[in-house]
């Protein structure tokens, strides 16, 4: 067993199990649950401009190149969501192609989104080559992600329906001002997102 501090949100010291005993991709008891909630909203399946511009704005204020609103399901993560910075900007880009929607889709075992939505809580990660856990992630070695900053969005109902998410290939020091950033607008959203479903 290895005791690491995640930068995650600032809570107390959590235990990891050394990746040798562990899968990287938290189990998620409420996949099926959120299908359907997403299925009831008409969320996860088509991009949506709205949200687009959301992870504009995400991206602008955290001045991060590549930000997401990402819907997770049983198997794969979709993002309804996305901005990536123009060419040049940064090295890599966080795009998966996938059943025609280039961009849009990833699988559930890549990346930092599933573990947010298992926990419920956000996330910060300023270097994720600092963390065990987090440094053997795919998208590591495959799309040089180095740093993470996420939260969950759980509407009126308590069901955790996926994130918004900013990433960088370059390590940042997202610090305690960065995790109120994203739970701020997490929250923003997650009221858009509620409003949506009283229509």
């Amino acid at each position: 067993m290895r005791r690491v501090r995640p930068a995650a949100d600032m809570e107390p010291e959590m235990i990891y199990e050394s990746p040798a005993y562990q899968s990287l991709t938290p189990t998620d008891q409420e996949a099926p649950q959120r299908v359907q909630r997403l299925r009831d909203l008409g969320l996860g399946e088509s991009p949506d401009p709205e949200f687009d511009e959301f992870a504009q704005k995400l991206a602008q204020i955290t001045k991060a190149p590549y930000a997401m609103v990402n819907f997770i399901s049983e198997d794969r993560q979709f993002f309804a969501g996305l901005y990536t910075a123009p060419a040049g900007r940064a090295s890599a880009t966080p795009e998966v192609a996938a059943a025609g929607q280039p961009g849009r889709v990833m699988s559930r075992d890549h990346g930092y989104c599933p573990h947010v939505v298992v926990r419920r809580k956000a996330l910060v990660l300023d270097d994720v080559c600092d963390y065990p856990r987090f440094a053997g992630n795919p998208v590591v070695d495959e799309i040089g992600i180095r740093s993470y900053l996420g939260a969950p969005l759980i509407d009126h109902t308590g069901m955790a329906l996926g994130t918004i998410c900013v990433v960088d290939t370059e390590p940042r020091p997202w610090g305690r001002q960065g995790l109120e950033t994203i739970k701020s607008l997490a929250a923003e959203l997650t009221e858009r997102i509620n409003q949506r479903s009283r229509r």
